[in-house]
């Protein structure tokens, strides 16, 4: 079976999901540790963490069902579908622009030869995944209503029905909530979050998608792709369009939660952790460098020999005026 999903993240968790669980457990847990009240962990600290990380994992292993299957046959297209230009039918230069432009965060122009190399393979994928469906092989599609993952259902639903035929077709959508075993409330911003032992707890779910779901799907995406908005989000359980904007409110909150000098990283990470709106770090990061452009903000250090994910942020501001 074609296994479908919409993340580079998801793709390699799900590809670990068909044999997590077979045979003996290998140890092999990494840990990693930050400072703990304002100081380094000790030695047993680490140890213990690392035991503990241990455990955990072995609980997990010996739980996990093995989902069977063939990595080679799980594609993942990562095409953030829900930022920016969607006009085209096929991934082509536009979404290329798109991953190029939220890639540019990364240092010395590597984020333009990822993008490049992302859209390639999605091209690629997507052909043998048209082919290998419409000679009857049946796929399934993991998805949740994660903005990209469902404007990615919304895509594929219509790459789908622009076959003269096509095999079956699966659907997996994560709940929006859960309990579990110990009563605790589970809520997953995506299939991305899925760990490799998680996966089989969901395929009690899956249902076939009958033609007039995926017309609906296509004739949806139709929709969005003529309104063409910089961004799609989920209202009420919908896609709709929305400006560019939207999330900066937000990212204004917690701007001015700080007292003065702040850190890019440390806004982007906590924005992520705290509202989970389904957005990447790489959205937030371009919305604070326009609100610099625009002089909202004031970079207070050189930013250009600086890279997003390293601790070596440069600082920046909130002008006296804003």
């Amino acid at each position: 079976m074609i296994e479908v999903v919409f993340s580079d993240s998801a793709c390699g968790s799900l590809k670990m999901a068909q044999r997590y669980g077979e045979g003996e457990y290998q140890s092999g847990v990494s840990v990693f540790l930050g400072y703990v009240g304002g100081r380094q962990p000790t030695e047993k600290e680490i140890k213990d963490a690392r035991q503990q990380a241990e455990r955990e994992e072995r609980l997990t292993w010996e739980r996990a069902v093995p989902l069977g299957g063939n990595p080679t046959d799980v594609y993942g297209f990562g095409l953030m579908l829900s930022i920016g230009d969607v006009s085209e039918d096929k991934p082509g230069i536009r979404r290329q622009h798109e991953l190029e432009r939220l890639y540019s965060v990364y240092p010395d122009g590597e984020g333009r030869g990822a993008a490049r190399e992302l859209l390639q393979r999605a091209q690629k994928d997507l052909n043998t995944v048209c082919s290998r469906a419409a000679a009857g092989e049946a796929i399934r599609v993991w998805y949740s209503s994660q903005p990209d993952e469902l404007c990615g259902l919304y895509w594929f639903m219509a790459q789908l029905e622009r076959l003269k035929k096509c095999g079956p077709v699966y659907l997996v959508g994560l709940p929006e909530w859960e309990v579990d075993e110990n009563s605790g409330f589970i809520q997953k911003a995506g299939c991305a979050e899925l760990s490799p032992g998680e996966w089989h707890r969901y395929l009690p779910l899956q249902q076939s998608a009958p033609p007039v779901f995926m017309r609906n799907c296509a004739s949806r995406w139709q929709k969005l792709q003529n309104e063409n908005a910089p961004l799609r989000v989920v209202l009420n359980g919908r896609l709709i369009s929305m400006p560019e904007n939207l999330y900066d409110p937000v990212i204004i909150r917690e701007i001015e939660a700080e007292s003065g000098e702040f850190q890019e990283a440390m806004i982007i990470g906590r924005i992520l952790a705290k509202y989970r709106l389904g957005i990447g770090d790489s959205w937030v990061a371009l919305r604070i460098e326009e609100m610099i452009r625009a002089g909202r903000i004031e970079t207070v250090t050189d930013r250009k020999s600086t890279r997003l994910n390293s601790s070596h942020i440069p600082l920046s501001r909130m002008p006296s005026s804003a």
